[in-house]
């Protein structure tokens, strides 16, 4: 069956949106407050209409991770950067497929978010009980699956619990993102051999932003 790169391209994109959220995060404490939103809602909405309708139904939600998605395909460096929103990026998902080949943790997993929901009725998604409810479902089921992602950064900036709870949320999202890949029919062949198909879609989508 013909692959949909559309729709593959937008779930890697989510992938790499929250790989550059943490590298922004690890290393200036703050990140692009919009594009977080966006990735933090798409762990919410467990019923989409659509792929595009997990990231809010509009491309342009999506800047962020199709531009960093068009570097990481295309960095020639093994340093730097680009190399960690690589590593951040292939990291998420060999957990995801941990993830998927746990059916406790993936009911735990469904459970967990859940409870997100009901908390949403009360506490907005950015406060400090949302973000600690999903780094606490990070930490605790998803993260030892392992093999655990090694957050680099400036270390005055990462002793900070609330970014440590920010990092841990987007690396949620960013796990949400890669079984959004899988569903989607990504997997390692397209980067392996459809770099270059990836990224004029990428390049297409991020035309009409």
């Amino acid at each position: 069956m013909a692959k949909n790169y559309y729709d593959i391209t937008l779930a890697l994109a989510g992938i790499c949106q929250s790989a550059r959220l943490v590298q922004q995060l690890a290393h200036q404490g703050h990140c692009d407050s919009e594009a977080m939103r966006v990735s933090l809602s798409s762990v919410i909405d467990l019923n989409p209409a659509s792929t595009l309708g997990v990231f809010g139904g509009n491309e342009a939600n999506l800047r962020t991770g199709l531009e960093t998605l068009i570097g990481v395909l295309n960095a020639s460096s093994r340093q730097g950067l680009s190399a960690e929103l690589t590593r951040y990026t292939l990291s998420l998902m060999v957990l995801e497929r941990k993830l998927e080949s746990s059916k406790g943790a993936m009911e735990t997993l469904g459970e967990r978010i859940a409870g997100l929901q009901r908390q949403l009725e009360h506490f907005d998604l950015e406060s400090e009980t949302l973000l600690s409810a999903m780094a606490g479902i990070y930490v605790d089921v998803v993260s030892p699956l392992g093999p655990r992602i090694q957050v680099m950064g400036s270390p005055a900036v990462l002793q900070s619990p609330q970014v440590q709870a920010k990092v841990r949320a987007c690396l949620l999202a960013g796990i949400r993102a890669a079984v959004l890949w899988r569903q989607t029919g990504g997997g390692r062949l397209q980067l392996m051999f459809s770099r270059n198909r990836l990224v004029t879609q990428a390049k297409q989508i991020l035309a009409h932003c």
